[in-house]
């Protein structure tokens, strides 16, 4: 049994937020490391995507810049806290629960993101003073070199799915971020990473001080509230075995996952013809554009979702009944990111993925990350 937020003594404007919200209990992630980042603690966490990572920290920073005001002169463009993200929709994702949690405080947030109009964001930062900037590494870059956004004096720093920003080459630019802001020992950091490789925990010993670690071990990698099931079908076949699924498969939401850009757009060409609701989420499309079909989503106005693994990467959609993987993932943590979209906050879910002769190379991989062999089913008249 976890136990409740009034045990943390948050600040009462924040408490507010968080009782609007209706969160009574506190996740295990929460339960860790909140006693120790909310006593000023530099922290390392691993923990799984759908966990509350992203309201642990939030809360963390939230409180302090609630309960420390800045008594000195403010400057424009001049931040409070930092947060980075790899993705545009994780840091959009982070928006609105930032914005949630702030709602009964005057605490300005402002996203950076590239792909949306360089000088949007500006006028976001001449408005007022900026307490809570979250971006994505090399949006932040620009508005820095342009000395738009100052961060020699943020209090904190929170590097969000630090496995993630490494494997999409960000590392070089997080370490010029990470010099233009105080020292280590003058700041408080937090880091977060569903995986802890050599690379990470490097990083970690460079940018923390003196952090404490959490890990949050699942029982098993993937959720017990998915059903996962694998079919066997020829390549030439799967657009015939997804339309069969979607005609027969009580979906409320499903999410469809491609490894590559031009598989995920042929996808949703090929769906769109055929009559389905259907929107896309890749990084070839204008950020308005992403924005708009994730509202659609949301809101079920189209209840399919084609997205590559970047993108779909930390999109928290309520209501997702089913994923599919058209193609398997190269990586195998990508598989329990896909699956994670769905089944979240005890809700049920199911998991079918598409085995073909060019899939079965990355099954073994997957099994041995999942602590689990998964249930093969030959499909009549596919294979």
């Amino acid at each position: 049994m976890s136990s409740g937020f009034e045990t943390l003594n948050l600040h009462p404007k924040l408490k507010q937020a968080i009782d609007a919200l209706g969160f009574k209990e506190m996740t295990p992630i929460q339960e860790k490391v909140l006693k120790f980042t909310l006593a000023g603690h530099d922290a390392i966490g691993r923990a799984q995507t759908g966990t509350g990572k992203t309201a642990a920290f939030l809360v963390s920073v939230i409180n302090d810049l609630l309960n420390n005001p800045n008594k000195e002169q403010r400057f424009r463009g001049e931040a409070r806290a930092l947060i980075l993200a790899p993705t545009r929709e994780l840091a959009l994702q982070i928006e609105s629960d930032a914005k949630d949690l702030t709602k009964f405080t005057d605490l300005h947030v402002v996203t950076l993101l590239g792909g949306v109009d360089f000088d949007k964001q500006k006028a976001q930062l001449d408005k007022q003073f900026v307490d809570i900037i979250v971006a994505t590494p090399g949006r932040l870059i620009d508005f820095v070199e342009q000395k738009e956004v100052w961060l020699d004096q943020i209090e904190f720093l929170v590097i969000d799915e630090a496995d993630r920003l490494l494997d999409m080459g960000f590392i070089p630019s997080v370490k010029r971020i990470v010099r233009y802001s105080p020292r280590k020992e003058q700041r408080q950091t937090l880091m977060f990473s569903a995986t802890f490789s050599y690379d990470v925990l490097n990083l970690a010993q460079q940018w923390l001080f003196e952090p404490v670690t959490v890990e949050i071990e699942p029982e098993k990698k993937t959720n017990a509230d998915v059903e996962q099931r694998v079919y066997m079908v020829a390549k030439t076949d799967k657009y015939k075995l997804l339309q069969e699924i979607l005609r027969d498969e009580p979906i409320e939401k499903v999410m469809i996952f491609a490894n590559r850009r031009d598989q995920v757009r042929k996808l949703y060409d090929h769906l769109k013809r055929d009559g389905y609701k259907v929107v896309m989420l890749s990084g070839e499309i204008a950020q308005d554009k992403r924005t708009k079909m994730l509202d659609q989503f949301k809101s079920g106005q189209h209840n399919i979702m084609i997205a590559t693994d970047v993108a779909g990467r930390g999109i928290h959609v309520d209501g997702v009944s089913h994923v599919i993987n058209f193609t398997l993932p190269e990586q195998s943590d990508d598989y329990v990111h896909r699956i994670g979209r769905t089944g979240r906050a005890g809700a049920q879910g199911v998991s079918i993925s598409f085995l073909s002769e060019d899939d079965a190379f990355y099954l073994p991989e997957i099994e041995k990350a999942i602590g689990q062999k998964l249930p093969l089913t030959r499909m009549e008249g596919y294979c």
